[in-house]
Order: structure tokens, then sequence, then C-alpha cells
């Protein structure tokens, strides 16, 4: 079989593949394709984006068949840019808060020009907030299993400002030695909801790390736990975690800090939800995106 490859405006040849068979798949495409376009150091094959008409991309664990290509059909090529690992860009974007967030801890004399004794919830949160981003780093490493290796490099530079900035702006008042602590009791209900959300949140990792073996990007529907009610529990834990976080330190940022990330958690969960639907028709309706029973 021979496909052509054409810009995704169509108005300049690629290459042409030839020898293509019915079970070659869409990653074999794209490394005999680079083959053909490596002459250069600054190409890649992550770079590499193949389409048909829709310009929705070829996932590349499928195969020729799949996509019911036959014979001269003409593929869609894109230059995606300079391309990240997904793990890089994970451990980078939390690497930042680990680091930061301890800064207005220790530092707080330097930064405030006051020198005031640390309430005791000023460091639980100092503990709190970095097991939080040294569990995501961990799971990044041992436990998630991502569908494609890389992303774009702009990704990196646009993952850090938020979560950096964002530990910026609450590691600053939740440290600061004007700080007022909230009632012991509502430190109590923070602690518990944080608690409750972060291994609630590990044991959904843990869940739909499982869910793929390792090395393929096999999807399946998730089973057990909160998956039985969501579809994507390990946002809803999330964000109870952080709103744990917001209600035992009582400050403004915190509260933000966590409707940001709820409002972007909640996008993303759409999203899945809708691939579930759309890739299984078995899905079970019942199960809502974020809210158990509700939404």
């Amino acid at each position: 079989m021979k496909l052509n490859i054409v810009t995704e405006r169509g108005n300049r040849e690629v290459g042409v593949l030839q020898g293509i068979s019915g079970t070659t798949t869409i990653s074999q495409l794209k490394s005999t394709l680079f083959d053909i376009k490596n002459k250069s150091s600054k190409f890649n094959v992550n770079r590499i984006k193949l389409s048909t008409g829709d310009r929705k991309s070829l996932e590349d664990s499928k195969c020729v068949n799949d996509y019911q290509l036959k014979e001269n059909d003409t593929l869609l090529y894109k230059d995606l840019g300079p391309q990240i690992g997904w793990s890089t860009v994970f451990v980078a974007e939390y690497a930042g808060p680990l680091l930061l967030y301890p800064v207005f801890y220790y530092f707080a004399p330097i930064i405030y020009g006051l020198d005031r004794p640390k309430h005791s919830i000023q460091t639980v949160a100092l503990i709190c907030y970095s097991l939080h981003y040294l569990k995501r780093i961990l799971e990044t490493i041992f436990i998630h299993r991502f569908s494609h290796g890389t992303m774009p490099l702009r990704n990196l530079f646009k993952n850090c400002s938020y979560y950096w900035g964002c530990t910026i702006m609450v590691s600053y008042f939740v440290n600061h030695p004007l700080f007022t602590a909230p009632s012991q009791t509502k430190q109590l209900i923070g602690l518990t909801l944080w608690a409750v959300g972060e291994i609630s949140n590990f044991i959904c990792h843990y869940q739909l790390m499982n869910l793929r073996p390792p090395g393929t990007t096999e999807r399946r529907i998730p089973r057990g736990f909160l998956f039985e009610l969501l579809s994507c529990p390990n946002y809803t834990v999330e964000i109870l975690a952080w709103l744990g976080f917001s209600i035992m330190t009582q400050t403004l940022t915190a509260f933000v800090f966590t409707l940001m990330g709820a409002a972007q958690m909640w996008v993303w969960a759409v999203g899945k939800h809708r691939r579930y639907r759309k890739d299984f028709p078995n899905y079970p309706k019942s199960r809502k995106i974020l809210i158990p029973f509700l939404l």
C-alpha cells in the first residue's frame, strides 16, 4: 500500500510511504516518515502529528486498518514543534512548590521584616503542602503511565508559571507573621479533609495505573472504589484535599488557588467523561463526572 503525506494545509508534499500494510501502526508510519525527513538535527519523531481530513490526531498504537486507510490515501502532516517528556514537565512543575513554599516559612524575618513565633498550624500547613507535592513527584516517577510520551515545550513554562506562582501566592500569606489561625475545630476539620483527600487521591491514581499495562496506551473502564460513582474521582478528592488545606489555614489565597484548580479539573473531567462514553458503549450511565449523585 502507498500513502501520501502532505502538510495540513495541503500545499506541500512531505513524502510518500511505500510498502505499508493494514497492520502497520501509526507509530511505525511516523518512524518511516522520520527516516525520510531526518536530514537535519532539528527534527524529532515526537514532533510528528498525522491526521486524516478531520485533522484529529491518529493514535500511535492503532494501525492502518483501524482508520480504514486505502491505497493512495492522503494523510495530513503537522510539525508540533519542540517537545518535552510529560514526566519531565510534571517533575519540574511539582519541584517548584516543594522548594518555594518553605522559603517563606524559614526566611520570614528577611521577607516580611518581622520575626514572630510560628503558629503550630503554619508548621502543619508546611508539612501538608510539601507532602502533597512530594507525593505528586513520586507518583509521576512510579505510578503514572502517560498515553503520550511528549508534550509541547511551551507547556513547561505555562505549567511551571501556574504552580510556582500559586505557591508563592499561598505561602506568602499562610506564613506571614501577622497570620491569624482559625479555631482548633476548623484546623481539625481541614486537616481531616486534607488527609482523606490525599489518601483517596493516591488510591485512585494507583487504580488508574493498573488499568494500563506497562508500555501501552490501552484504555479501559475504571472500576472499584470511587470510580463506581464518578468518572474522575481523583480530581474530586484532590479538590477535597485543597479545600481542607484552605479551611485549615483560612487564607483567601488558598481558597482562590483551590477554586482555580477546581475549575481546571472540572474542564478535564468533562472531557474525560465524554471520551469514556464515546469510547465505551457499555460505560455505566449512572456515573457522574465530579460530584457523586449530582454532577
